[in-house]
């Protein structure tokens, strides 16, 4: 088959070479035929910087989220299936992300675990698939497991719903990919108040998508918007997507004792060294590969409630134009590598 891999974790220089089919080694493990794969922003550089999440002379294969066809799965069980029961088998279309040390799927064929895909609905397209579950996940984990909204809200629970409501979330960098989704899962969710910080091209986009309030970065600083009406403007949970100082001013807005939340960066080490504030949590998180969750979101996917926001689409061959856009912050969403033909 063939393999794009990354010869040295300090280079971001990609080669296009062949190899062999991955084995299987683990219960879970299914060989996929891959059909599209999505860089991430900085993946390139993950081993340089955390070389302890990585094993010795692993094999470099890059791009941690894909779309394909399950070629091999594990046994079917031998019991009837429940209707909440995920069963995989040779021929379903799925979707899914790896943990970061795993072997990526920039190859023909690949391997993930049951755990960590779901099923891809058959309205949604090989592109929008494969771009989809790094920033899903993200954002659902960011908005729910680390926030204080209750995901139960998004499928119309009333006491979850209620909750929500008497909740109000800032999300910035929220024209991003990370926070298109969360915004369309915080306002799914009926959250009091969905505050969108990006930039005013955006605007229009993100109000779509349900944000009750957009501030434009290029013309409100943070810490200054809050200051002119505290009351009003100080939100009780903050989702992160930029980090740097636009995370500083976060702590300016976010309530005492409320919840602060990055993606990017550790709201700790950007807090205003005047700053007294007492927060219930503030932490920086790394997404997990969940693919009980993913199946949430393919199905709001499929009920047409959310999108995923695609910049555009590569050949497979072309992969290093697709990760040297993403490398220099030019792509407008995630953009996509076709692998296979379709």
């Amino acid at each position: 088959m063939k393999v794009v891999h990354q010869p040295d974790p300090n280079s971001i220089n990609l080669v296009l070479e062949d190899g062999p089919l991955p084995t299987l080694t683990h219960a879970e493990d299914c060989l996929i035929r891959i059909y599209t794969a999505s860089p991430c922003l900085g993946e390139l550089h993950w081993e340089e910087k955390f070389p302890s999440l990585f094993e010795p002379g692993r094999e470099r294969v890059p791009c941690t989220e894909a779309a394909g066809v399950i070629v091999q799965a594990p046994p079917q069980p031998d019991h009837d299936t429940t209707p909440n029961e995920r069963v995989f088998k040779a021929g379903d279309e799925v979707f899914f992300r790896l943990q970061p040390a795993m072997t990526g799927n920039l190859r023909e064929y690949s391997i993930a675990r049951t755990s960590q895909m779901a099923h891809k609905p058959s309205s949604l397209s090989w592109v929008d698939a494969g771009a989809t579950p790094l920033s899903a996940l993200t954002a659902w984990q960011g908005v729910f497991d680390q926030g204080l909204l209750d995901h139960r809200g998004v499928f119309g629970h009333a006491a979850a719903r209620e909750s929500n409501a008497r909740v109000s979330v800032l999300i910035t960098g929220a024209g991003g990919v990370v926070g298109s989704w969360a915004v369309q899962l915080a306002a799914l969710a009926g959250a009091g108040a969905v505050v969108a910080y990006t930039g005013g091209s955006s605007a229009d986009h993100v109000k779509r998508l349900g944000a009750t309030e957009v501030i434009d970065y290029r013309k409100s600083d943070l810490a200054e918007w809050v200051a002119q009406d505290p009351e009003r403007r100080s939100v009780d949970a903050v989702l992160d997507c930029v980090g740097g100082a636009t995370l500083s001013s976060c702590w300016h807005v976010v309530k005492d004792a409320g919840v602060l939340i990055s993606v990017a960066s550790d709201p700790g080490q950007n807090k205003p060294a005047a700053m007294t504030k007492t927060l219930s949590a503030s932490k920086w998180f790394l997404v997990k590969p969940k693919g009980s969750q993913l199946a949430l979101i393919a199905t709001l996917m499929e009920q047409g409630k959310c999108m995923t926001k695609v910049d555009g689409v590569v050949e497979f061959e072309d992969f290093q134009v697709a990760f040297d856009k993403v490398e220099n912050k030019t792509a407008k969403g995630k953009v996509v590598i076709k692998v296979a033909k379709f």
